[in-house]
């Protein structure tokens, strides 16, 4: 499970780059009920998701030219200027240096070896999400990747996160799951998996992380995906031990999951 009680290498923020920042206010407020509290143009209208006065998530206009919209996870540091020379050292790349947000903390963003992005968020006055894990937030991060044994050695050098095997229903490949350092295996907060070039069609083969939000009822918040523009990969269907999921991309093409958990 993610908590709020962020530590070094648990999901801590996550921010959708858009397009479109209004149609993107637009569709997420249909199908999650968020409310988008903009900080203005001197923000470049970045702004946050909120659900019942509880930030749940980031939006903002695309800034890298020629980039795809995508949900973009960042994981909690205590030291942005160190984990971003462990990433050159392990064979990733940066693509935004350590930069300071106003007093608020300091982020940076990377690629890893495989061609994954992802962030880190060194907190300051500002700590992190103050919602997860329950219906319309985020309840796990998930890495689709080409080379699992190369990820789990990269991310469990820069994290120190550890990693645990299970095989998928039918036949459907390995899955591991991800554990932050130290802590017990209720506090997984996510998982990554294998998958050919060839089924990683948002990014054209290339790896990527992305957000699973937990919802009361997948196939209602499934059915307003689709009434809001959006559209449907996989699903809904059930996942043994896991609860109903469904794969949805919003009108842009960013990429997320729907899951309702089974009982506990």
């Amino acid at each position: 499970m993610i908590t709020t009680d962020f530590v070094p290498g648990s999901p801590c923020w996550l921010d959708l780059g858009a397009p479109d920042v209004g149609a993107a206010a637009a569709f997420y407020g249909s199908v999650f009920g968020w409310e988008y509290r903009s900080f203005g143009e001197e923000a470049g209208d970045y702004g946050f998701f909120q659900l019942n006065g509880k930030t749940v998530a980031g939006l903002g206009a695309l800034s890298e030219e020629g980039a795809r919209s995508a949900w973009m996870i960042y994981f909690c540091t205590r030291d942005a200027d160190a984990t971003t020379e462990a990433v050159r050292r392990s064979g990733g790349s940066v693509r935004v240096e350590p930069t300071e947000a106003d007093g608020e903390g300091r982020m940076a963003q990377y690629t890893d070896p495989q061609g994954g992005q992802f962030a880190v968020w060194q907190p300051g006055t500002h700590k992190g999400l103050d919602a997860v894990d329950e219906p319309g937030s985020l309840s796990w991060v998930e890495l689709y990747t080409t080379d699992a044994a190369a990820a789990k050695a990269f991310y469990g050098d820069l994290f120190g996160w550890r990693t645990q095997d299970m095989n998928l229903p039918g036949g459907g490949g390995t899955y591991a799951l991800i554990t932050p350092a130290d802590l017990p295996e209720e506090r997984m907060h996510g998982g990554l998996m294998e998958l050919p070039a060839e089924q990683l069609q948002p990014t054209g083969g290339r790896p990527y992380w992305h957000p699973v939000f937990a919802s009361e009822d997948c196939d209602a918040t499934v059915a307003r995906v689709t009434a809001a523009g959006g559209s449907v990969q996989m699903g809904p269907e059930d996942a043994e031990g896991v609860g109903r999921l469904a794969v949805c991309l919003d009108p842009a093409g960013a990429d997320f999951v729907v899951l309702t958990p089974s009982p506990s």
